[in-house]
């Protein structure tokens, strides 16, 4: 599969909303043991003329295993702050799928241990392909 160049406006952009499974982060002993439900809402930047020109499903990302994936992170790690699990997706994102020059992720947490009335607790990440290829801390 031949590599897209990065997006150099970051105009062509694919966008998942609302990915969501029951995972097991939490500060708290019991959010770990009990699980809850996260979303993750994505949007990856990449050149999509490639795909847009040949109608070609190998010259673009593969919405349908960034989904997977990301579900799978969900499920199978656990981290303490969704800071770490949002960090985890993007590095995990930008290593499998080439094409993405830079993305952002948002993991939300409706059902955080907060004991005052809210709707939804979330953070977003935008991180670069260098970011990672460079080893950088954020």
């Amino acid at each position: 599969m031949n590599t897209p160049a990065p997006a150099q406006n970051h105009r062509d952009r694919i966008t998942l909303t609302g990915l969501g499974a029951v995972g097991y982060h939490g500060v708290f002993e019991k959010e770990r043991r009990s699980g809850q439900p996260f979303f993750v809402d994505l949007v990856l930047y990449a050149d999509l003329r490639p795909a847009g020109t040949t109608d070609d499903l190998t010259r673009t990302v593969h919405y349908a295993e960034v989904a997977e994936m990301v579900r799978e992170i969900i499920i199978g790690t656990r981290f303490q702050l969704i800071e770490a699990l949002a960090e985890e997706i993007a590095r995990a994102l930008v290593a499998s799928f080439p094409a993405v020059a830079e993305l952002e992720v948002t993991v939300h947490k409706p059902k955080a241990p907060i004991d005052v009335t809210f709707s939804d607790v979330a953070v977003s990440i935008h991180r670069r392909r260098g970011h990672y290829e460079a080893g950088a801390d954020g």
